[in-house]
């Protein structure tokens, strides 16, 4: 009952994104191109890093605000695979679920996409990534207030804040965090990204008149990749138009001119392969605005998308 919405007709003009899903449960069905979503109903690592929790719940409620969206892109086609849940508290073997999965999907060609679930799915969507191309240079761009580069406290484990720590100690990462929020970020983290040669882009940074020089940026980032895989912690966005979150940002970005400029330079690419949206919160969220905001992010890859 999440799928539905207005039907004008069965003709491919009257399209809307929920005639274009169907329900899976065998990946030998993934055809080249294909958009293939998974849910990662966890929110433990939000609970590790002592944020608000409830993310867990927010996969089919963006489902629901995705789901009525003209079709825009006539070869569109989206295979739902359920949601991912954490049981007994074990993070780390959800993340490994998800991983596993976003292997075969990439492998068999098709394109992944998440719905978090608390931002602890960087770890876990990036590790599928690299087990499907483990030759290949993944950037990995991240729209965040946050840098998420926390070391692991061995008394807690991972969690949130610790995805993109856990991903440099494994290699040389090669990463782009747009968004990044002085007030959000201790100078340890700031020195731990400069350690880790995390290119960032600062939340203040972000205006129509500073675009000729952001542009080049995220160019050269992508051109220096591989495969390219967009992250969004809805957290990134003002409390405005996105007061469902785990952490709040009274200062956070518009999802305005220049940032969807931006956000279209990135999702234009034909290297980017895997997108994900985290830390919707609906126990917070007012109207399900923050859930159709992140909604809408992703329907603007599938309608870019070839």
């Amino acid at each position: 009952m999440i799928w539905t919405g207005r039907f004008d007709g069965d003709e491919p003009l009257y399209h809307r994104i929920f005639q274009r899903v169907s329900l899976e449960e065998n990946y030998d069905n993934i055809s080249t191109n294909d958009f293939v979503l998974h849910g990662f109903a966890v929110d433990e690592g939000v609970k590790r890093n002592k944020g608000r929790v409830g993310s867990k719940d927010a996969p089919d409620v963006i489902r629901k605000n995705i789901s009525n969206f003209p079709v825009i892109n006539p070869k569109f086609n989206l295979r739902d695979f359920g949601n991912i849940k954490c049981e007994d508290e074990d993070l780390e073997n959800a993340q490994i679920q998800l991983a596993d999965k976003v292997q075969i999907v990439l492998e068999k060609g098709g394109k992944s996409v998440v719905f978090g679930g608390g931002h602890e799915l960087t770890f876990a969507h990036y590790s599928g990534i690299k087990k499907a191309f483990p030759t290949q240079k993944i950037g990995i761009i991240n729209i965040d207030a946050h840098f998420d580069n926390r070391e692991i406290d061995p008394n807690i484990g991972a969690s949130s804040g610790t995805g993109f720590w856990q991903i440099a100690q494994e290699k040389d990462i090669h990463s782009l965090h747009i968004g990044i929020q002085r007030n959000s970020n201790t100078l340890k983290l700031f020195d731990t990204a400069h350690q880790f040669g995390m290119k960032y882009i600062l939340a203040e940074e972000l205006f129509f008149e500073n675009l000729p020089n952001l542009y080049p940026k995220i160019n050269e980032f992508i051109e220096q990749s591989d495969v390219v895989y967009l992250t969004i912690c809805m957290d990134v966005f003002n409390v405005s138009i996105a007061p469902g979150v785990s952490a709040l940002a009274y200062n956070g970005i518009f999802a305005d001119a220049a940032f969807m400029h931006l956000f279209k330079l990135i999702l234009g690419s034909e290297k980017l392969l895997a997108m994900d949206v985290a830390e919707v919160n609906p126990t917070y969220d007012t109207k399900e605005i923050t859930a159709r905001l992140a909604a809408s992010l992703v329907n603007e890859w599938f309608m870019l998308s070839n």
